[in-house]
């Protein structure tokens, strides 16, 4: 592994209504205690001596751990580069202090509204103020600073603030419209969560877009959108003692012959995740992402080496719909095996919200950019 995500808590200040993983205090107590100091540590050590190089520290918010800095310091002294994940509401005192001693690769901090009634909204408390505070502090003293933004119904109208924060401070900012259901809370609640409508999700996604690309970048943008997605209809071949094209015409006739178009190299997991990189969840069970509800192994029992072998094979074995493998639009689309997993319960079957999504934004940046 080249990359690992260490989940150290599940716990947070904040009580986002559209998070995967947030649970109280004694619900982490009912569900399986947090990892120890300890075992983090040689978790670190041990993923470090196979090959790791690259740590993100995730939670839930991974402040609120008292033996953060313990934690973190461990991993910093084994050379690795420690990156960060934070909501920004406790990045001060001597909190700030110890960061600004020993600071991180990387923090990246959820900027989730423009205001502190959008953070009551959205978060449950009015933080916008201390957040933005602790983010102008980290970025004078040098700290490398990057904004993560989840679009949501709570926080949708606050984009065009945020992106102008970004901007004037002079901050990347990642931000995002889809949201997973949160079906590692709830395996039963697959499709389901506190987010937009695809319509609405495409909607935001290209506003976002015509923030940050100039009228001509966009429109640049939309005319490689349907490049892209023309050479991929082209493309599309299939075996019939020959390789042949698939006219235009005849790609919604595709879908009985989808089966045994489907290669090895697009049909399963296509990012890093399972390959080079894993996800230790807070109570130490090891996925190849965040996202999945699985497939999971347990190296506090069985060994890293075993568990992280275990992992790589299983995610071999992953799936996706062969719709979405010889779809046109994939490479404009963001469905991946995780998405089709949340979305449906399984890797293989199709994501619908995904889908029209996709349709949406496919037609609305071309409508904007004519």
């Amino acid at each position: 592994p080249i990359a690992g995500n260490f989940e150290l808590t599940a716990r947070c200040n904040f009580n986002c209504p559209m998070c995967y993983v947030h649970m109280s205090a004694d619900e982490v107590e009912k569900k399986g205690r947090e990892l120890t100091t300890e075992q983090w540590i040689n978790l670190a050590e041990v993923a470090r001596n196979k090959g790791m190089l690259f740590i993100l520290i995730t939670g839930g918010e991974p402040f609120v751990r008292k033996d953060f800095f313990e934690i973190y310091g461990a991993m910093k002294k084994m050379g690795l580069m420690v990156s960060i994940n934070s909501n920004g509401s406790m990045l001060e005192g001597e909190i700030l202090e110890k960061l600004l001693a020993d600071p991180p690769f990387r923090i990246n901090i959820s900027l989730y509204g423009g205001c502190n009634e959008t953070y009551q909204r959205m978060c449950g408390l009015p933080m916008y103020d201390k957040v933005l505070k602790n983010i102008i502090t980290l970025k004078e003293h040098g700290v490398d600073v990057r904004l993560n933004l989840s679009i949501t119904p709570y926080n949708c109208d606050d984009i065009e603030k945020i992106y102008d924060i970004a901007v004037k401070h002079n901050i990347q900012v990642k931000a995002s419209s889809y949201m997973y259901p949160p079906i590692r809370l709830e395996k039963e609640i697959e499709g389901y969560g506190n987010r937009l409508s695809p319509t609405d999700s495409a909607r935001y996604s290209v506003e976002w877009d015509r923030l940050r690309f100039t009228e001509e970048e966009f429109k640049k943008r939309a005319e490689n959108m349907k490049k892209l997605i023309e050479a991929e209809t082209d493309r599309i071949t299939v075996e019939d003692g020959k390789k042949k094209t698939i006219s235009k015409d005849m790609v919604l006739d595709m879908n009985d012959c989808a089966a045994e178009m489907e290669t090895d190299s697009k049909a399963g997991v296509t990012c890093r995740a399972g390959s080079t990189s894993f996800w230790m969840t807070w109570d130490g069970q090891m996925r190849p992402c965040g996202m999945m509800p699985g497939p999971t192994a347990y190296p506090l029992e069985v060994g890293f080496e075993e568990a992280w072998n275990t992992i790589r094979e299983e995610t071999k074995k992953i799936r996706q719909p062969a719709k979405c493998i010889n779809c046109s639009k994939k490479e404009v689309c963001g469905a991946c095996a995780a998405v089709c997993v949340a979305e449906t319960g399984a890797f293989d079957q199709l994501p619908e919200y995904m889908c029209e999504r996709t349709e949406n934004i496919i037609k609305m940046t071309w409508e904007k950019s004519v």
